[in-house]
């Protein structure tokens, strides 16, 4: 009768344990993560609303000066009221621009390549890497020896080719770095696919008489498309440095054009008596670049996990 209760408590203790849902298994470092990335979007998107000075506007008289530094800001149209305060929160850089207000403009083009590049990579080299592992052949062969000439190629060549014959803009920047993601995109796509198409409802659906479009897109697109968004967050994460390289390279956007590398580059003279000229914005990329690193960690544990659904 003791060994029947024993057990009976048991069955009841493994019924009542509930397995962790989706928010629990994502932690509170991607929570956190996202909270950081959405406020860094948010500033980007309301900059221009935000009562702040121009990103190029120079102050001579605070040139590098400290976070916390002040200054004094004349009315306009010739009013008699005294000046306003103007605190600089992050201080100032060389030319005396307010450094808060450049990151948050910087913002924009760290986002836009680092989430416009992995787009177009996913789209291009997705697609190819879909076809390539789901008809194989020569069509396989001759997608993938496509992808490895594009990776052999040098990066850095073409992005100085693009910038000298064609312009140094953030549009050219952003077309030459999303050309550079197709093969790794094109990669993982045709992994996942040639993982899916031997499972058992692809062979269903072809004895059934469904014809490759449906299948690629009802059976194969769905079971892939989660694998291919993870890869595109550590990507959005590599294409943030990699602007912020250029921009430190000076192939970036032209000044006066503020980026996060290009103001790291800028500090890089007076490191010894104003560091925080290129170490704020080296924190402030680095806190992006983590929060997104920790995004895709976290949703590729859910998706990876044998009870984890998203």
């Amino acid at each position: 009768m003791m060994g029947s209760g024993l057990n009976s408590d048991r069955k009841s203790k493994v019924i009542t344990v509930e397995p962790k849902s989706v928010w629990q298994k994502l932690g509170a470092s991607f929570w956190l993560s996202m909270m950081w990335i959405t406020l860094v979007v948010f500033g980007a998107i309301i900059a221009d609303l935000l009562p702040l000075p121009e990103y190029d506007s120079i102050d001579w008289m605070n040139q590098a000066s400290p976070p916390g530094s002040t200054r004094s800001i004349q009315p306009l149209n010739g009013s008699q009221a005294e000046p306003e305060p103007f605190v600089y929160l992050f201080g100032t850089d060389t030319m005396g621009r307010d450094i808060f207000t450049r990151l948050i403009f910087g913002a924009r083009v760290s986002l836009l390549v680092g989430l416009i590049t992995p787009i177009i990579g996913l789209l291009v080299g997705g697609m190819l890497g879909v076809l390539a592992g789901f008809y194989r052949g020569r069509l396989d062969t001759f997608i993938m020896a496509a992808m490895d000439t594009i990776l052999a190629f040098p990066g850095l060549v073409l992005l100085l080719a693009i910038t000298f014959y064609i312009g140094q803009n953030l549009t050219n920047i952003i077309i030459a770095l999303g050309f550079l993601t197709i093969p790794s995109f094109s990669r993982v796509a045709r992994a996942n696919t040639l993982t899916v198409s031997r499972r058992e409802f692809i062979q269903a659906s072809r004895m059934t008489g469904q014809n490759d479009f449906y299948i690629l897109i009802r059976d194969i697109l769905p079971n892939i498309i989660l694998p291919l968004i993870v890869y595109a967050l550590f990507v959005v994460s590599y294409m943030i440095v990699a602007e912020g390289t250029l921009s430190f390279l000076g192939l970036s956007v032209p000044a006066p054009d503020p980026s996060w590398g290009g103001m790291i580059a800028e500090g890089k003279e007076v490191l010894d008596e104003a560091s925080h000229v290129s170490f704020i914005p080296a924190m402030v990329l680095f806190l992006t670049v983590l929060s997104f690193n920790l995004i895709g960690d976290a949703l590729r544990g859910v998706i990876d996990s044998k009870d984890g659904q998203l």
